[in-house]
């Protein structure tokens, strides 16, 4: 990768693009830093690259990052067909990989389809991408796959899930890392990212500036939540993701442990039943409850993006104030009732009776 060097630096573009390269070699690190032994021969890191700004610079450093360890890299090209141009836009994102030194470029067209997603189109788009990546990780043997996530569009995270209401998660933001899928540029804000490496060319994604899309708003809107309540709005919220997503994980991980106690799953009419102890989830704090609640939901086949305060409420008064309330609808065609000292949550097939599941009318 070769790349302007010297000379006067009056935008501090070299501090910048120093700074771009170390979060993303730090990031190797840790990776490395899990392993149980080295993998055979030179590993190989996959990173989405859309030819936007933001994952064009962290292909650009992570060339060199790897270059530093002396792995290798490759790139994976989604193009979603949203818009005329696409397929054009992603074979120029994937030349601009294969200069930069990638050894490996995947371009692959995907199918969004947005009637199919509970979340809409962005929803759809994302699942589409995703599932795409997962495709190339199996496909390459890559160990893992970087994403260009920046801190604004962790900030940017954090307001769309406040505004939807999905408690402390919505505060945790996106995690640097899960499973195979990793943020190194979580913590840099857009501007500098952005600003490291400008001789390359990027992609303007006109979905960026549609106010259609609920993120697009969001991004609009925070230069006036900063001038309201003070700069550094998103930066601070980064922060506080940081450390939520810290209180996230030590709470699922007692999920995890109270799990096999209170829940047992079993079959009712083709469906999978989640009955929960209401005597045991009685005397445990709240919002191990809700955890408990929510992956139980989740799992009889209501989706947890769309549950909301109203739809728990009636199921926490049905584990600590239990008046022989009736039945209560969640998203997904999932009710939840109370059975003797049971709680139970199961989807109930279309025109199917109250009384086929034991609850009561």
């Amino acid at each position: 990768m070769t790349l302007p060097d010297g000379g006067p630096d009056p935008s501090g573009v070299s501090a910048l693009r120093r700074r771009v390269v170390a979060a993303v070699v730090g990031d190797l690190a840790r990776l490395a830093g899990g392993w149980s032994a080295t993998p055979p021969g030179r590993p190989l890191v996959l990173v989405g690259c859309s030819g936007g700004a933001d994952s064009v610079a962290l292909a650009a450093a992570a060339a060199r990052a790897v270059e530093l360890r002396g792995w290798c890299w490759g790139a994976v090209v989604v193009d979603h067909g949203l818009q005329q141009g696409s397929a054009d836009a992603a074979a120029r994102a994937g030349h601009l990989c294969a200069d930069l030194g990638a050894a490996l470029v995947l371009v692959r067209r995907v199918e969004v389809r947005p009637a199919a997603s509970a979340g809409g189109p962005e929803a759809a788009a994302r699942a589409a991408r995703y599932d795409a990546f997962d495709e190339a990780l199996q496909a390459s043997g890559a160990l893992a796959l970087l994403l260009g996530h920046t801190a604004d569009d962790q900030a940017e995270t954090v307001l769309l899930r406040l505004a939807r209401g999905s408690g402390p998660r919505s505060l945790a933001g996106m995690p640097a890392e899960r499973g195979p899928f990793r943020r190194p540029l979580l913590e840099l804000p857009r501007a500098d990212v952005r600003a490291a490496f400008p001789e390359l060319a990027v992609w303007q994604d006109p979905h960026n500036e549609d106010p259609a899309y609920a993120r697009v708003r969001v991004r609009r809107a925070l230069p006036a939540l900063e001038q309201a309540l003070g700069p550094g709005l998103a930066a601070s919220l980064a922060r506080s993701a940081v450390q939520v997503r810290a209180e996230v994980e030590a709470l699922d991980r007692w999920c995890d442990e109270v799990w096999p106690s209170v829940v047992e799953l079993r079959e009712l009419r083709g469906a999978v039943a989640v009955r929960l102890d209401a005597r045991q989830l009685a005397g445990r704090p709240e919002a191990l409850v809700q955890r408990v609640l929510a992956r139980a939901a989740d799992l009889a086949g209501a989706p947890r993006e769309r549950l909301t305060a109203a739809h728990y409420a009636p199921l926490h008064a049905m584990i600590r104030r239990w008046r022989g309330q009736g039945p209560t609808q969640l998203p997904g065609g999932v009710v939840g009732y109370r059975e003797s000292d049971t709680v139970v949550l199961v989807r109930r097939p279309d025109g199917a009776e109250r009384e086929e599941f034991g609850g009561p009318q």
